[in-house]
């Protein structure tokens, strides 16, 4: 008996990405699974020459770039039953036309959580190490510090404050328990059990603030954690203690952050921030006590192939009749990114 044939699939993205995401050996896997012409890659649902792609189409893979799926995709594609999203979250992406038709989504989240997680560890013991100040100080002076000036500094017994146990957050607690840290968590949704699972101990969060040396935000970008880190909360970091943010900036009152550093009572490492870019005339551009960096903790070059592994091992999921690894259910959106 004939085997069926591989579901049509379609690449939504911006173009740009697609040999980083799929490169000549993962782009023939891939066509293995499915029915896909590389050369067609759509960036307008309502653009004539990819209607008749779009109407046969089963599966989109999606990525940066790729435009809202909302009830014109459903017009374009009816037969569509599964968005592949070869990045980050789908909060913005997906439309509620889309999850009332019962399309199946997954998303790449996990594989994007890596890198995000392997940026704040390094950055988590570089500011142990206090080598942003280090490194002015040596740019200034062309000099070793002074006993005094390393008196504070160090890791051992440092205590790092992870704030949301979302998939970067998981990934960050296992990359920091092979160091000498002291780790605590605060997540609304584990409790003290779940966080020593975890290798943490969970606090409230104005616990956690207060008692930790560096604060490192993992909570995702919904309507309860805007400004979750307000100016009152802000307030109880100790002196000389270190947010990082690879998150997003909304977690954070930027004017209330900008004050603090200002003064330098804290220091900062951001790869986020609200507004992004932030200003011009920003004085976090020129700050000692700030590392700014453009939003590269996620997947960036060849980084990028391990979220399109993750495509297509749920394409072999779903050409076998199985459960999606990583599908994103509607209700879940409600407290994850």
């Amino acid at each position: 008996m004939p085997s069926a044939p591989p579901p049509r699939a379609v690449f939504a993205m911006d173009p740009v990405h697609l040999p980083l995401l799929f490169p000549a050996p993962l782009l023939a896997r891939l066509r293995q699974a499915v029915d896909i012409d590389p050369a067609v890659v759509v960036r307008d649902f309502t653009d004539p020459g990819v209607t008749e792609v779009l109407s046969r189409a089963e599966v989109l893979i999606t990525g940066w770039g790729c435009p809202r799926l909302g009830e014109d995709v459903l017009t374009a594609a009816p037969r569509l039953r599964a968005v592949l999203h070869a990045a980050g979250s789908v909060r913005s992406l997906v439309g509620e036309a889309l999850w009332k038709h019962g399309v199946a989504v997954s998303s790449a989240v996990t594989g994007n959580a890596v890198p995000v997680a392997e940026y704040t560890l390094a950055m988590i013991l570089l500011a142990g190490k206090d080598v942003f100040a280090h490194r002015e100080r040596f740019r200034a002076t062309h000099a070793r510090p002074a006993a005094a000036q390393t008196a504070a500094t160090g890791n051992l017994g440092r205590r790092v404050g992870v704030v949301g146990a979302s998939r970067v957050g998981r990934r960050l607690l296992e990359l920091l328990r092979p160091h000498d840290f002291e780790i605590l968590l605060h997540d609304p949704y584990v409790d003290a059990a779940g966080a020593s699972a975890l290798g943490a101990r969970w606090l409230p969060l104005e616990a956690l603030l207060a008692g930790s040396d560096i604060v490192t935000l993992h909570a995702p970008d919904i309507p309860g954690t805007r400004h979750l880190l307000n100016r009152e909360r802000l307030a109880l970091i100790r002196d000389g203690g270190v947010l990082v943010n690879t998150s997003r900036g909304a977690l954070v009152d930027h004017a209330a952050l900008t004050d603090e550093l200002v003064a330098g009572r804290l220091g900062a490492i951001l790869d986020v921030t609200e507004p992004e870019p932030l200003p011009a005339d920003s004085p976090l551009y020129t700050l000692p006590n700030v590392f700014l960096t453009p939003h590269i903790a996620g997947s960036l070059g060849n980084e990028l192939e391990r979220l399109g592994h993750i495509v297509c091992e749920e394409l072999d999921r779903l050409a076998a009749g199985l459960p999606l690894a990583h599908q994103v259910h509607h209700a879940d959106l409600t407290r994850v990114a």
